[in-house]
């Protein structure tokens, strides 16, 4: 797994560390029981401090993605369905979103919309 952190981006380092290791759970990138990068060893290779990658843990920990094991490391926890089903909903709904700003940009009408979204469910066999 590879973090790629940007200063420019607006959002807070700690959180692009929590999102992109998400992304690798939710993928299957980490796998139950795999160790991720020391707190240390973290901070050193994004050039950053201690202190942001010890605040992605955490956060981590609490919203029941790893477990930190006092002397022994970092732990990816068993993925949770209902958190990868919301995980599914949220990017559904930003990208509906998405496809909405375009089509009221771009004059087309929610039947067409419906229309669009429908034909493409067919065309991936989706039910």
């Amino acid at each position: 797994m590879q973090i790629i952190i940007s200063n420019r981006s607006g959002i807070p380092i700690y959180e692009q560390i929590k999102t992109q290791i998400k992304e690798a759970i939710f993928s299957g990138e980490l796998q139950e029981d795999d160790l991720l990068p020391s707190i240390r060893q973290l901070a050193k290779d994004l050039k950053i401090s201690v202190i942001t990658t010890t605040r992605a843990y955490n956060d981590l920990q609490e919203e029941g993605f790893v477990v930190n094991v006092q002397g022994k490391g970092c732990y990816v926890l068993p993925r949770d369905k209902e958190m990868i089903k919301e995980n599914a909903l949220l990017k559904v709904e930003n990208g509906l979103l998405d496809a909405i700003t375009a089509a009221k940009l771009g004059g087309i009408s929610k039947s067409e919309v419906i229309q669009m979204l429908n034909v493409l469910c067919e065309e991936e066999n989706y039910e």
